[in-house]
């Protein structure tokens, strides 16, 4: 299969607005792709290699794509560099400066030479490997058309820009493979117990529909992770959970996913990246106490004072995110382990056993030090006794609490955000103290004492039923002049000549931004607003929700995708429970 197919497909992604078009082009290439290719082809759809947790990225600088680039079109770095100053995009100077050479009759370039090419790049470590890859990625370029070139220097860069969610590739898989969309939710539960869309592609070309189906949760192999809905009152959270369900603390942490082989330990984050090497600490507490010779465990990592014996909060946390100083940061910032789920123990795939089974099962192959605990739990059944356990959760120091369902319905629904697990956090209690999860789809470039840096940043909410996101505020206040500063660079990768298919917004800032970066906000109130599209028509014909005085609350969350943000519905309940609270 020639990569060229790969480049005119990706050209026409990139070319339109509409989300239904985006899924036939995808369709239609899926369609071209030879299944011993599709896994590949699929990978780079997502502009990566292998799926996130393998943690193989080619992960070369601009800078050093620059380099190649030069040598490939034989322009001197400097003029390479003022091109890429005028574009702003490595791809379009790479596919400008090609097109300007004599053209040259090229034997094709193959979809299996450049993942090939790419997969030697991205491999190649050690003294002279910087070379090394510059000049393997400039043969690369050399051989490519201009539009090829201008893909190929967007996928080692990590700015492939196609917008191209999972779900929509899923919805294009299920179209090809499975009969039509029907399927999708049989092709979904295949990728949400695997985390790898190639694997799923790759068993719909060679079995269809049946291979899916007999996919597995296995050691190693991330499950996407159970989500929780939003409440604001235990009288709701009460009636969603049929009268009894079990109330955790919701400690202010990082989710991680243990998994256990013996005696090797891997840790995988909530979006599903492989950070066994920022927390060694936990891999040996994990190690001490599963007892399990094989588990797939969820737990709540949590920074610790050493001298106080109290939990610190999730930024310092972070700061142990890093690629040096691993030792001496779990030193300062010691971890704490709190248990709360298990979906696979001994061979055994518990994601179908209710929630007290798969706690009960939980208890069973752990055991506990002062350093790994199973979460605070109560049974509650009553709006008394989840008011008490609610207060006790806070004086702990804690976000509030996750209530989840008890009955038979209580699996584990991988990847899904549902009414089983119900978030009810300390801040819901007042008009819109809550904080929210916001994702940045624009930015507006600042005047005065924020000339050269944003001014405020386009915040939206998350749809899942369409996939998209909508609106919902301008952010400007909260940040430090360390953020504003920050902020350009942070947010280059996500960058965008237009604005993005899976947005909806009557806004134009002057920058737009895949959805990528996600932020914690909090406001005063939530109100009727004409120039956002969250909530749209849902109150009032032709005005949508916003956030009034929103501000940032310093917190980025960095471990959340931007299909975790809060969604819509979410929004909506918060506003219907806000006038309800006035109205009485």
């Amino acid at each position: 299969m020639e990569y060229r197919r790969l480049a005119e497909a990706f050209y026409r992604i990139e070319s339109t607005t509409k989300r239904i078009a985006m899924t036939d082009y995808l369709s239609d290439l899926i369609r071209q792709t030879p299944p011993d290719l599709i896994g590949k082809v699929v990978y780079l759809i997502q502009g990566k290699l292998y799926p996130d947790f393998v943690g193989i990225e080619i992960g070369m600088a601009e800078k050093l794509a620059v380099r190649s680039v030069s040598i490939a079109t034989e322009l001197s770095i400097e003029e390479i560099s003022e091109d890429l100053g005028r574009t702003g995009d490595i791809g379009d100077t790479a596919f400008q400066e090609l097109q300007k050479a004599a053209p040259e009759v090229r034997e094709p370039l193959l979809v299996s030479d450049v993942y090939s090419m790419l997969d030697t790049i991205a491999k190649t470590a050690g003294p002279g490997s910087v070379e090394a890859k510059v000049n393997m990625l400039a043969e690369l370029l050399k051989r490519a058309t201009p539009l090829e070139a201008k893909y190929i220097a967007r996928t080692v860069t990590r700015k492939l820009r196609l917008g191209v969610a999972d779900m929509t590739i899923l919805d294009a898989l299920a179209i090809v493979y499975g009969g039509g969309r029907q399927s999708r939710p049989i092709i979904e539960r295949a990728y949400n117990i695997t985390s790898d869309l190639g694997m799923v592609a790759e068993g719909l070309a060679e079995g269809g529909l049946e291979a899916v189906k007999k996919f597995h949760v296995t050691v190693g192999k991330p499950i996407r992770p159970m989500l929780a809905e939003r409440l604001k009152t235990p009288e709701e959270i009460m009636a969603r959970t049929g009268g009894e369900c079990v109330a955790e603390y919701k400690y202010d942490g990082e989710r991680v996913q243990i998994h256990k082989r013996g005696s090797e330990v891997t840790l995988f984050s909530r979006r599903i990246e492989n950070i066994t090497k920022q927390y060694p600490d936990v891999v040996e507490l994990a190690k001490a106490t599963i007892r399990a010779d094989t588990a797939i465990i969820e737990a709540e990592i949590v920074a610790l004072d050493p001298e106080t014996g109290e939990n610190r909060p999730f930024q310092e946390l972070m700061r142990r995110r890093r690629k040096y100083g691993i030792e001496e940061m779990a030193k300062e910032f010691p971890a704490l382990i709190f248990y709360f789920d298990c979906v696979y123990a001994d061979g055994r795939d518990l994601t179908e056993l209710s929630f007290p089974e798969r706690r009960k099962i939980l208890g069973q192959i752990v055991t506990t030090t002062d350093r790994a605990r199973f979460v605070e739990f109560s049974i509650v059944d009553s709006v008394n006794a989840l008011e008490e356990f609610f207060e006790q959760a806070v004086q702990q120091g804690t976000e509030g609490v996750i209530c989840k369902a008890v009955g038979p319905e209580s699996i584990y629904q991988a990847g899904s955000r549902g009414w089983l697990w119900i978030k009810y956090k300390r801040e819901y209690r007042s008009e819109m103290a809550d904080t929210v999860d916001l994702v940045v789809v624009g930015a507006y470039y600042g005047r005065g004492r924020r000339a050269g840096v944003y001014g405020s940043l386009l915040m939206a909410i998350y749809l899942p039923e369409s996939d998209t996101f909508r609106t919902i505020t301008r952010l400007g206040a909260g940040f430090t002049d360390k953020d504003l500063a920050e902020l350009p660079k942070m947010l280059e990768e996500y960058r965008i000549e237009s604005r993005h298919p899976r947005v909806e917004t009557k806004e134009r800032p002057d920058v737009w931004f895949v959805p990528g970066l996600v932020l914690e906000v909090i406001g005063a109130e939530i109100t009727l607003s004409p120039l956002h599209t969250a909530g749209l028509n849902m109150f009032r014909s032709g005005s949508g929700l916003a956030i009034r005085f929103p501000r940032f609350t310093s917190r980025y969350r960095f471990d959340k995708a931007p299909e975790d943000a809060t969604t819509e519905q979410e929004i909506i309940d918060m506003y219907t429970s806000r006038i309800r609270k006035v109205a009485s």
